[in-house]
């Protein structure tokens, strides 16, 4: 099991994506989350072709957080079925891995 991951999520672009991400920074379920641009997204959902403007999250953290951080999504989340992808960091600078278990986790 890797000891660090990232987590993708998506948002509607008119919601608060900001302050989501402070949330989850200040709750240290996250060390950083990036917000990046609107996009289009094309989507099955109810028998239909969708197409919504979102923001993608990516969520730096540790597999400890994940649980928490999944509940915490879940409540916050506008979304009835919101992205939740968890992916493995495989390798990475160790001072960067050392300040993301410093960051998101018990302080």
């Amino acid at each position: 099991m890797h000891d660090y991951v990232l987590v993708l999520s998506t948002l509607p672009a008119d919601g608060d994506a900001t302050g989501l991400a402070a949330s989850l920074v200040e709750a240290r379920l996250a060390a950083c989350v990036n917000v990046l641009p609107a996009m289009t997204s094309v989507y099955r959902w109810a028998e239909g072709i969708e197409e919504a403007t979102e923001i993608q999250l990516v969520i730096k953290t540790t597999r400890a957080s994940v649980p928490a951080l999944w509940e915490t999504l879940r409540r916050l989340h506008p979304y009835d079925v919101p992205e939740f992808v968890v992916l493995p960091i495989v390798d990475g600078s160790e001072p960067y891995l050392k300040w993301m278990r410093d960051s998101a986790g018990p302080g």
